[in-house]
């Protein structure tokens, strides 16, 4: 089931199926390894404020409004 990256609890990790809308911030995003197909973990999110996320070997910070056009599906691991 598809939702957006800011529902997803934290511990849990989900793969990236899109990015909404366009910009300097998806060239951004694809630059830091979130773009569709790759795996994330979510580190922590308390429901308000920024997100925090593992891509592979490093944890990026994204802001609730980016997160909220990230369409995220269940990963196989989850």
């Amino acid at each position: 089931m598809a939702t957006t990256l800011d529902h997803v609890k934290p511990g849990s990790r989900a793969r990236i199926i899109n990015i909404l809308h366009q910009g300097g911030w998806v060239y951004r995003m694809y630059q830091l390894g979130v773009f569709p197909g790759v795996e994330v973990e979510v580190v922590y999110n308390d429901g308000r404020g920024p997100i925090v996320l593992r891509v592979g070997d490093s944890e990026i910070v994204v802001g609730r409004g980016l997160a909220r056009r990230i369409v995220v599906g269940s990963s196989g691991g989850s």
